[in-house]
């Protein structure tokens, strides 16, 4: 099985280009939003560590937020019980699809928290500035210094730029799009057909 890792900045369109490759996505934002809405043992573990904030289960975004824009170290500690919770989940996916040919990985911070192994594929995507900011902006509940405190966790992109083998510029248009990923797509499923084990 292959693993493509998506890397990029907040807004660059990873979860909709991953999308496109055809294959099975394991989409770590989604998935968070379901231990948000279904897990007690997140609910008790936020409430414990963050009584001040937390207080609604279902967990309540507003209160989540909150917590976040006061200070950075309660975003550490949100990730840090948080992230386990999606490292089972992705277990649990990449277990339910280790028969198919690809596996797409969409976690935002699939570097910072160390979910990618040597041999799996890194793809980057790159977009303008002026584009993420845009499509930034049309987003509900949208929040500048939200954002900001979610990248700030974030290694710089040059460096995901760096480590990553393919590079997909979007400029938002989905004729383009589709013809990136299928060029992508169709190397990387050459490259490993040629190697040998």
């Amino acid at each position: 099985m292959i693993r493509i890792g998506i890397l990029g900045d907040i807004g660059s369109g990873k979860s909709y280009i991953a999308k496109k490759f055809g294959y099975p996505v394991f989409n770590a934002d989604k998935e968070v939003n379901q231990i948000y809405k279904h897990s007690k043992i997140c609910f008790n573990k936020l409430r414990k560590k963050l009584p001040k904030y937390i207080k609604s289960y279902p967990i309540n975004k507003i209160e989540l937020s909150k917590a976040i824009l006061d200070s950075k170290k309660n975003l550490k500690v949100v990730v840090k019980i948080v992230h386990p919770l999606v490292r089972k989940k992705m277990n649990l996916f990449i277990k339910k699809n280790k028969n198919k040919k690809m596996i797409i990985m969409d976690i935002p911070l699939i570097v910072e928290n160390k979910l990618y192994k040597k041999r799996d594929i890194l793809v980057f995507i790159k977009a303008k500035k002026t584009d993420i900011n845009l499509r930034l902006k049309k987003r509900k509940n949208y929040n500048k210094q939200l954002i900001n405190n979610l990248r700030k966790i974030q290694k710089p992109l040059f460096f995901k730029k760096k480590i990553s083998k393919y590079i997909i510029e979007n400029n938002f248009k989905l004729s383009s799009i589709k013809k990136r990923v299928k060029i992508i797509k169709t190397a990387i499923l050459n490259e490993r057909n040629n190697f040998r084990y």
